[in-house]
């Protein structure tokens, strides 16, 4: 299958997945929620509406641009053993997406946590090109393939790297998004930020778990602000982990800032529980700049307004990545391309 015939399957994929309330899609949100609470049907939209933002043509051939010293399709096709996590809804869209452009073979294994978005989409790419057919196998099993990618925890990551040493690899540990606030945020810049700290309840990579704020600053600004998600602590899961880090710090005395729906807690650590935000106060620009280097490996992203801080996004930008967005800032595709 050539390029042109896959850009053109993309484009009606885009076509398909722009309505979403067809019996069919319904059913699909209703089976994926009982297989996971996390995953509430409003989130799969937005998941899905992401997807669809991929599949853009505009957004492919740009993307693509970056690689025209490649042959793409590769001309020696390899098994690509792909191990996806299951935070978010189709969070492993976009390393399926890059291995069926590149032109290999994708050995997907799901996570038991999001069996069954991926494959739904698949069985529309299948049926819009049956060429598709030939790269997609959902596995159990990954020993037959000739590279891997595996996104995990820290811990699942040391395993990844002993079993996959010997074979062409990425393997992603756990990463922190990072929120940069000067003092002087409107209210409505801080509630387009909320919307990166809340969307998924907070499960995402891409998700700010902890934000930087000049010393001095006013919690309250930041309770006024994220309010409009108030709602969350009514939903079962999210509610009994706020119940729970609360309980857990009130038994441990440990000072906190309570909006009733999030915890604020000032602490070094990057990645905060569900229901929880970090934060850090730093004493000037000399200060902040050192705190974000210190954690430089470990970040995913950096976000303020409008993008000030140099290598951040603008607010509300962290859950729509474009596909060259890669995760932990290794060129995916072209990995693939060079195997």
């Amino acid at each position: 299958m050539n390029l042109t015939q896959k850009i053109k399957a993309a484009s009606e994929l885009h076509q398909v997945l722009s309505d979403m309330h067809q019996p069919e899609w319904q059913a699909t949100l209703r089976t994926a929620e009982l297989e996971n609470k996390w995953f509430s049907q409003e989130y799969i939209r937005a998941a899905l509406e992401g997807i669809r933002l991929f599949l853009e043509e505009e957004q492919i051939r740009q993307w693509l641009s970056q690689y025209t010293n490649y042959s793409i399709p590769v001309k020696n096709p390899q098994k690509v053993g792909v191990i996806m996590a299951g935070n978010i809804p189709l969070v492993g869209f976009q390393d399926f997406w890059h291995v069926l452009m590149s032109g290999h073979i994708l050995l997907a294994k799901m996570s038991s946590q999001d069996t069954v978005l991926l494959k739904k989409i698949a069985q529309i790419l299948c049926d819009i090109e049956p060429e598709f057919q030939k790269q997609i196998h959902f596995v159990d099993l990954l020993k037959e393939a000739d590279a891997y990618i595996a996104t995990g925890s820290n811990n699942s990551a040391r395993y990844f790297e002993y079993y996959f040493a010997k074979k062409p690899h990425i393997i992603r540990k756990n990463r922190a998004s990072l929120g940069i606030l000067k003092g002087d945020e409107s209210e409505s810049e801080l509630k387009t930020l909320s919307r990166d700290v809340f969307m998924y309840f907070g499960m995402g990579c891409r998700n700010i778990s902890k934000l930087y704020l000049p010393e001095g600053y006013n919690l309250e600004i930041l309770q006024r602000a994220f309010q409009q998600w108030d709602c969350l602590v009514n939903h079962n899961k999210y509610g009994n982990n706020y119940d729970y880090n609360k309980s857990i710090l009130l038994m441990n005395q440990e000072p906190f800032f309570d909006t009733g729906f999030l915890i604020l807690q000032e602490n070094a650590r990057l990645v905060s529980p569900v229901a929880m935000m970090y934060y850090e106060f730093y004493k000037n620009q000399e200060d902040l700049y050192n705190k974000i280097q210190l954690h430089q490996d470990q970040t995913q992203l950096l976000t303020s307004a409008q993008g000030w801080f140099p290598g951040s996004i603008p607010f509300g930008q962290s859950q729509k990545p474009k596909l060259w967005d890669y995760a932990d800032g290794i060129d995916t595709f072209k990995f693939l391309l060079e195997l």
